[in-house]
């Protein structure tokens, strides 16, 4: 469970920036892509993460949320309380996909 939220919050933070046409892969088991999300998870500070994870996760985010929904996604990182405020008083679309970004990241990047 500790795990998931911070995959979650990892790739909430990757948001930020603008989408890439195609990732940059690293190694062959994982996605790799720099941008807004990349950044905040790295900025978090997080056991956790690393330069791959964070590049993972960046990459998922550039298949499912636009560079809009990556910056507020983004925001996740550094201020957590705002995501539990999207889920609860923010758009369903926006919920949704992220939803769906996060599944997907966490799949993806697992022991990355």
């Amino acid at each position: 469970m500790r795990y998931f939220v911070l995959l979650a919050l990892v790739v909430t933070l990757s948001a930020c920036g603008k989408r890439s046409a195609a990732p940059t892969v690293v190694s062959s088991s994982y996605p790799f892509a720099t941008g807004p999300m990349f950044q905040a998870c790295l900025k978090a500070d997080r056991k956790a993460a690393n330069r791959q994870l964070c590049g993972c996760v960046q990459a998922v985010a550039n298949k499912h949320l636009s560079s809009r929904d990556q910056a507020r996604a983004a925001k996740f990182f550094e201020e957590p309380q705002l995501a539990q405020d999207a889920r609860q008083n923010g758009s369903r679309s926006f919920w949704a996909t992220y939803k769906k970004f996060a599944g997907d990241a966490e799949r993806v990047c697992r022991g990355a």
